[in-house]
């Protein structure tokens, strides 16, 4: 199941506010496509929001615009830069070409998860979102087991 931008923002707002910060933050993020053989293959991409969409690009008949041409399935990790920042943000999904490109690529991503993880005190937390399911947070201590938090 994929949900856009937008079910994202409305059933997670707190959450999509965190992600969309850590990826403007920074121009350049990682983006892990599928090669042919089923390997996986990495490379930095930029990501725009737009009409309750997150959108990718590439020039044109890049090898990453290639394999997500073949198989849309991908994943984005947003820049890690200052640890400082709050959060770090990875979002997963199938891209979807949009038509009118012209001289480059532009994919929607229909995404299939969001993932945001943060140190506080002592603890690492974790949090997911899926579309049309309930999210789930877990803290990890920092001597002790996973607990799971359904939100």
């Amino acid at each position: 199941m994929t949900g856009s931008w937008k079910q994202f923002e409305t059933e997670a707002p707190e959450l999509a506010k965190r992600v969309h910060a850590r990826f403007t933050a920074e121009k350049t993020h990682v983006l892990a496509t599928l090669r042919r053989d089923g390997s996986p293959r990495v490379n930095g991409s930029e990501v725009e929001f737009r009409d309750g969409e997150l959108l990718l690009g590439s020039m044109l008949n890049a090898v990453k615009a290639r394999d997500l041409r073949r198989d849309g399935r991908c994943a984005i990790h947003a820049f890690p830069g200052d640890p400082e920042n709050g959060c770090d943000a990875k979002v997963s999904g199938v891209a979807e070409e949009l038509p009118g490109g012209g001289d480059s690529h532009l994919f929607r991503l229909a995404l299939t998860d969001v993932v945001v993880t943060w140190v506080e005190g002592n603890s690492l937390w974790v949090e997911t979102w899926w579309p049309d399911r309930p999210r789930v947070r877990y803290e990890r201590p920092e001597n002790g087991p996973a607990l799971r938090q359904p939100l």
